[in-house]
């Protein structure tokens, strides 16, 4: 059951005199001792111990958990004896690296060792620190104590307000106001016994035999039991991620799909990591109820009607396994009832993953539309554009990019030859309406905007059913949240370094559509795609700049706007918008993926019905 922390963490060292820096591991420039403390000596009242960097000897604890996989291994140890001051922890982690503990839940012991701040992935991530004892000793004194009572987390111990502003300056240093705010709360608890009880589950189970719950199960829901994401001021407090310390011989971790619950408690030591923050380590694991909501189906287009979708395929290329090849077709084909035209992101070169200069993609569509054909789907055509070698980010060596499917039965694509990886897309007046100098063609491929990014791909496409309909596809796939600071880091409110780009393509895209309205005010035009970023976002605020384009995500009931869950946030991504001609359409995101352990890809794919 090791855990992504577990296996990749640096081995920790002591403490000596001087400044030292190993891995994660931060140890400060003192060399001292303190005899005659207690854990909440060691803790103190903020995130950084002020004893970090010193020696302490016989600090007396009960042994609550041991870690006894991977390469951060160790035990907790709390002290059943707390003071009154609600901001000092109780507890705290006594590293091992890799040699298995040798003491036994419920041991009382007396520890020495070196007291030292690690840092989850490294100190210039960002994130917080860890309180936790190196080059330990320690003496058991007695077998069998009791152990200290879980700190029950609820609405009435996680406060609403999430962490203390700093101007996005260290919140190190503040003292810790545990019932201000939900950050502060969890410090405070920091390696100590909590617990959750009946906790809906907010974030499914990932390949790392974790997931996510809420402590607050009337904040924020959706209409399918996960956690809203619904603005920078609120990003839910009562999320935590649950682990397990319990080997999976004795009790396999639950597979658990947004919707579900833990029922009865799961209580263990809070932990923390760069890979979801605050973690509740379980020693015990409350009982997975029964099943969650069903994935869901749109409904068939009408003759009259163009059926718009939008799916990231996550890096899909020849190598992926046939399996996820049937599963996609068959949602497009089933769930999302065949759409006319399908923007999609994340389609990888033929040759995968490798970096050997292939940069063509035909064979990964050719897999994709055969395989929508098995699953009894039309017989869609591909467009697309090849882009430039290792230029557009992802993957490395995928050359992922955006690509329009189609179904040639309803739908003719207006094929206008010179689109290319550096050429931009023009528009061009044509007896009163507009066409494209190029179809497919990329927008403004060559500005900086999207440097070691995916560039919109832009298609011209009529409804068979409607003579002389034009409507303009823009497939997107922005730049990533890389390099963006967690909402748990401890600079508050976290850097979104990232947002500069988005919101320069954004604006891009935005200039786009307002040359087509230009020559065309009549112009219908979909904006579609993974625009990673979310609908109250700087970004979508520049995309929609003067009017010229709606998001149908707002038009959606509250509860209902997302199609992404990450560490049990459910979230607005991708998107799908529209000039004011087709405003009036019929959206759907159809949850099928997000949501579930077992999935095809991390996005929901989005549907959009309208009548050019």
């Amino acid at each position: 059951m090791p855990s992504r922390r577990s296996l990749r963490r640096p081995l920790a060292v002591s403490a000596v005199a001087g400044a030292a820096l190993a891995g994660g591991l931060l140890i400060t420039t003192q060399s001292a001792s303190a005899a005659g403390t207690r854990i909440h000596d060691i803790q103190g009242s903020t995130r950084i111990s002020p004893l970090v960097g010193q020696q302490v000897s016989e600090v007396p604890g009960t042994v609550t958990a041991i870690r006894s996989f991977g390469s951060a291994r160790g035990f907790w140890v709390q002290d059943p004896h707390p003071d009154k001051n609600p901001a000092t922890s109780e507890a705290v982690f006594v590293f091992t690296g890799k040699e298995t503990p040798k003491v036994a839940v419920g041991d009382a012991l007396t520890f020495s060792g070196t007291v030292s701040e690690y840092y989850p992935g490294g100190k210039d991530a960002g994130l917080q620190s860890v309180t936790e004892i190196t080059g330990a000793t320690w003496k058991t004194v007695s077998s069998d104590a009791p152990l200290p009572a879980a700190f029950k987390l609820n609405p009435a111990s996680v406060p609403g307000r999430y962490a203390p502003a700093a101007g996005g300056k260290s919140i190190e240093s503040l003292k810790l106001r545990p019932s201000s705010y939900a950050l502060d709360r969890y410090e405070s608890l920091e390696g100590m016994r909590v617990a959750v009880s009946d906790a809906p589950v907010v974030g499914p189970t990932n390949k790392y035999h974790e997931l996510w719950v809420t402590a607050e199960p009337g904040h924020d829901r959706t209409t399918r039991g996960g956690t809203l994401y619904r603005s920078y001021a609120d990003p839910n407090g009562g999320r935590i991620k649950v682990g397990s310390l319990i080997p999976f011989s004795q009790q396999p971790f639950p597979v658990a799909d947004v919707g579900q619950a833990l029922t009865g408690t799961t209580a263990g030591p809070l932990d923390y990591d760069n890979f979801g923050g605050y973690t509740l380590q379980a020693t015990e694991l409350g009982k997975l109820t029964d099943h969650g909501p069903a994935p869901e189906s749109t409904r068939r287009q009408k003759s009259d009607e163009l059926a718009v979708a939008t799916y990231n395929v996550e890096n899909l290329s020849p190598a992926t396994p046939q399996a996820k090849f049937d599963r996609l077709a068959k949602a497009l084909v089933h769930n999302l009832s065949a759409p006319d035209v399908v923007a999609l992101e994340e389609v990888q070169d033929d040759s995968g993953p490798k970096d050997n200069g292939v940069v063509t993609a035909g064979e990964t569509l050719k897999k994709l539309t055969d395989a929508i054909k098995a699953a009894g789907g039309p017989a869609y055509e591909a467009r697309q554009i090849d882009p430039v070698n290792d230029q557009d980010g992802g993957q490395p060596g995928g050359n992922i990019r955006t690509a329009f499917l189609f179904n040639p039965d309803r739908v003719s694509f207006t094929d206008i030859k010179g689109g290319d990886a550096t050429t931009p897309v023009k528009v061009v007046g044509d007896h009163g309406k507009v066409t494209l100098s190029a179809s497919p063609g990329r927008i403004a491929p060559t500005d900086e905007a999207w440097k070691t990014s995916r560039k919109p791909l832009v298609g011209q496409f009529a409804l068979k059913s409607r003579p002389g309909s034009r409507v303009f596809v823009i497939a997107n796939h922005f730049n990533s949240k890389g390099g963006d600071q967690s909402l748990d880091s401890r600079f508050q409110p976290p850097a979104r370094s990232s947002e500069t780009q988005r919101t320069a393509q954004a604006e891009l895209v935005n200039g786009f559509v307002k040359e087509l309205l230009a020559k065309d005010p009549k112009a219908g035009v979909v904006v579609a795609g993974d625009l990673n970023d979310y609908q109250f976002s700087p970004a979508l605020k520049s995309l929609t700049a003067g009017g010229v384009l709606t998001d149908q995500v707002n038009r959606l009931p509250a509860a209902e706007r997302y199609g992404y869950v990450y560490q049990g946030n459910s979230q607005v991504l991708d998107h799908m918008l529209t000039t004011r001609p087709l405003t009036r359409a019929d959206y759907d995101i159809v949850h099928l993926n997000s949501e579930y352990a077992d999935q095809a890809s991390d996005h929901d794919p989005q549907v959009l019905r309208i009548r050019p």
